[in-house]
C-alpha cells in the first residue's frame, strides 16, 4: 500500500512529539525571538519546470502523465525509504522514480532519454525573484541555507547555474542525517548548523507537505506556494503563505 502524505506527517509528528511546547498564540507572539536565519527548501529557490517540460518534449503523448507519476514517486520513495531505514540519496531516488513512472505510463525510456532527463536536474536554475530577494536578505545580516532532500552535488549545480555563489551557508542536504523531510532529523539540521533556537529560524517550504512538516517541528514557517495549491489537510498550517520569495522577506521582517 502506498504511503500517503497524511500518514507520513502523522508518523513523523509522533516521532517529534517531545519537541512540542503548547502555548497560547498570544504567549507565543510575546515570547518569540527575532528571526536570524532562514532555511530554504531547494525548490523555493530553483525552478524544476524545465525538467518536466523536457519530459513532455521527449514523450509528446505521455509526457505530462510521466511527469506527474515521476514527481509523485520521488517523494513517496523518499518517505518510504526513511520509514524503512533504507536510505539512498535523492539522485538515486529520482532515477528509480523515473524508471517506475516510465513503466507505469508505458513510455519507452531509452538510456539516452533517461540520461537527458536526469541531467536536466543538474541544469535547473533560480526563479526570477530569487537573486534580488536573497541578496537583500543577505545584506540585512540574515543567515541563509538550503535545507533540502537534494544531494550536495545537485544543490551545488543549481547554485552555480543561478549565480548564487556566496549567498548560502554550507548545504544542509538530507544526506547528512540519512533521513528525508518531513522526518524531524532533517529539520533539526537547521538548529545544529545555525546554532540557534528553532524559533529564530524561519523555514521556507515549496511543498504544502513540507510546510506542514516544518511547522510540526516548530519552525516559524512560510509556504512559498508558487503553484497556487490548496492547503494540505495534515493538521499543521504554515504561519503565512505567498507566491514568491518577496512575500517571504516581508513575513520575516514582520515576525522579526
Amino acid at each position: 500500500m502506498l504511503l500517503t502524505r497524511r500518514k507520513f506527517i502523522v508518523l513523523a509528528g509522533a516521532a517529534a512529539a517531545s519537541d512540542f511546547v503548547v502555548s497560547s498564540p498570544r504567549a507565543i507572539a510575546a515570547a518569540r525571538p527575532k528571526i536570524k536565519a532562514i532555511a530554504f527548501d531547494g525548490l523555493t529557490i530553483f525552478d524544476p519546470r524545465p525538467v518536466y517540460a523536457l519530459a513532455e518534449g521527449l514523450f509528446p503523448e505521455k509526457g505530462a502523465e510521466l511527469s506527474n507519476a515521476w514527481r509523485t514517486r520521488q517523494f513517496e520513495y523518499s518517505w518510504l525509504r526513511t520509514l524503512t531505514g533504507h536510505y539512498v540519496d535523492f539522485w538515486h531516488v529520482t532515477e528509480d522514480a523515473l524508471a517506475y513512472a516510465a513503466k507505469l505510463v508505458k513510455a519507452e525510456l531509452t538510456v539516452e532519454k533517461r540520461n537527458r532527463l536526469m541531467q536536466a536536474f543538474l541544469n535547473i536554475s533560480a526563479w526570477p525573484d530569487a537573486l534580488p530577494t536573497l541578496q537583500s536578505l543577505k545584506s540585512s545580516g540574515m543567515k541563509l541555507a538550503l535545507l533540502s532532500n537534494f544531494t550536495p552535488a545537485m544543490l551545488d549545480a543549481a547554485v552555480r547555474n543561478s549565480g548564487l555563489g556566496g549567498i548560502f551557508e554550507p548545504h544542509l542536504s538530507t544526506d547528512k542525517v540519512r533521513a528525508y523531510k518531513p522526518d524531524p532529523r532533517a529539520y533539526r539540521m537547521g538548529i545544529d548548523a545555525f546554532g540557534m533556537k528553532r524559533e529564530e529560524i524561519a523555514f521556507a517550504a515549496y511543498g504544502g507537505w513540507d510546510a506542514a512538516g516544518a511547522k510540526a517541528f516548530g519552525y516559524p514557517t512560510f509556504w512559498v506556494n508558487r503553484m497556487n495549491l490548496p492547503l494540505e489537510e495534515l493538521g499543521f498550517a504554515p504561519d503565512a503563505t505567498g507566491p514568491t520569495l518577496r512575500e517571504l522577506a516581508s513575513f520575516v521582517s514582520r515576525v522579526g
